[in-house]
């Protein structure tokens, strides 16, 4: 165990079982690895899987409803980064310092669960930002949707070679974020001039009474995959002491500044085409092939750098538990072992990816199953169990409230996603050419 002062001049232990570095980056590095969650190559996407299931009112209201709740919900678990006297740097150990063991294994299970589904989506949208680019200039049907994620997941194996561990990003997130910026500016500026020359759209929601309840509760459990990690700990573990303090700066870089070009390119989409919006925005914009081939391509690379920000758990765990743990991280054994691990779990989220392409079903059902457990109906009740004898009546009944809440629509946005996937599946046959 290491030592660490926190933000009273305390120790702290710090556990240093891990093969990754810790406790080393500064608060504005850590805002910008969330803000290029938040404002990924899904945010493409939130236009059609958002407002056109809810409409202007909801999905409005949703939004910002479901900002507030994320950043509610991530302090309180900011705040119990640091329990007994001891620094948790990964969401399950902290989990089972609380609960014990069944508990740890749980939160790993859900946590796993919510990573892999989250990296198959983002390999998901790197093969349409691929068959985008290649149909702008060759529309010959040859260049299919499951060659292109085979492709991106070979890309993503090659990235994830070489960065070593998530603090080692660094300049990679400068990258990331122009990247962002390139594809959220071409789309918005895009959708604008073809909001302004098209006729009156219309923003009905689609009436499909079979899978209408569905795909609302769909929309809702995107609303909250939009804003969320759902490893906000393993994040926090590369912050400099003090933890609590700087990720708290993170966190509202993140939910201000950080997600006004979510919002950007989200309204502009919907207002521009209204309930025909595409699940994929690029898909939609008009405008010359050379602007739409570089904010594809822009989404693409993006996907590939934010992907490792979310598979960085897996690969922590992969090297820590496997790793030879000897020399440094480009010695020729550890990059050898990173192809062999690292490539061997990526192929199975390629694989996974190719044989389901239904990114807006995805990211329902992480909501479902992952986001809601871990960001909310956990932190709640974690925060409960710590702080128990500080909390007043009223608190304790609110932060319940919020544990049965977030449990009970969990299990129905879960149900919902399961049944588009269901409906989807029935549709398009395996490695659909979408």
């Amino acid at each position: 165990m290491a030592a660490q002062a926190d933000e009273k001049g305390e120790t702290i232990e710090v556990s240093e079982d891990t093969a990754h570095e810790i406790s080393v980056d500064p608060w504005y590095q850590v805002g910008f690895i969330l803000t290029t969650g938040v404002n990924s190559a899904y945010v493409l996407g939130y236009s059609g899987s958002i407002m056109v299931r809810l409409g202007w009112i909801v999905g409005t209201v949703g939004l910002i409803l479901a900002a507030a709740i994320s950043m509610y919900a991530n302090a309180l678990l900011a705040r119990l980064h640091e329990v007994d006297g001891k620094r948790h740097i990964r969401y399950r150990d902290l989990a089972g310092h609380i609960y014990g063991r069944k508990i740890y294994a749980l939160t790993w299970a859900l946590q796993y669960i919510n990573l892999f589904m989250i990296n198959t989506g983002f390999i998901i949208l790197a093969g349409q930002a691929l068959k985008a680019t290649y149909v702008l200039f060759r529309d010959d049907g040859l260049l299919k949707l499951p060659y292109c994620i085979a492709i991106a997941g070979f890309i993503c194996a090659l990235f994830a070679f070489g960065i070593p561990y998530l603090s080692a990003l660094r300049i990679w997130l400068g990258f990331s974020t122009v990247f962002s910026l390139t594809y959220i500016v071409i789309a918005f500026v895009l959708s604008l001039k073809d909001g302004v020359t098209t006729p009156a759209r219309d923003y009905s929601i689609p009436q499909m009474h079979s899978t209408r309840v569905f795909t609302t509760i769909g929309a809702v459990a995107d609303l909250v995959f939009a804003y969320n990690t759902g490893m906000l700990p393993e994040i926090q573990a590369t912050i400099r002491p003090p933890v609590v303090k700087n990720m708290e700066k993170a966190l509202w870089f993140q939910f201000t500044v950080g997600s006004l070009p979510l919002y950007a390119v989200i309204f502009m989409g919907y207002w521009a085409y209204g309930s025909s919006t595409s699940d994929y925005l690029l898909n939609s914009v008009k405008g010359p092939v050379w602007i739409k081939a570089v904010a594809n391509i822009s989404a693409f690379l993006q996907t590939v750098i934010a992907l490792h920000i979310f598979a960085s758990p897996m690969y922590e765990f992969l090297d820590t538990r496997y790793g030879s743990g000897r020399g440094g991280p480009f010695a020729i054994h550890n990059i050898m072992f990173r192809v062999v691990v690292r490539g061997g779990y990526l192929t199975v989220n390629t694989l996974v990816a190719a044989i389901l392409p239904f990114l807006g079903d995805f990211m329902s059902l992480t909501g479902a199953l992952s986001t809601f457990p871990l960001t909310f109906v956990l932190a709640n009740h974690m925060y409960l169990m710590v702080k128990r004898h500080k909390l007043t009546f009223l608190q304790k009944c609110w932060h319940w409230l919020n544990v049965v809440g977030f449990s009970v629509y969990a299990v129905v946005a879960a149900v919902a996603a399961l049944r588009l996937i269901m409906v989807d599946s029935s549709t398009y046959h395996l490695f659909a050419d979408l």
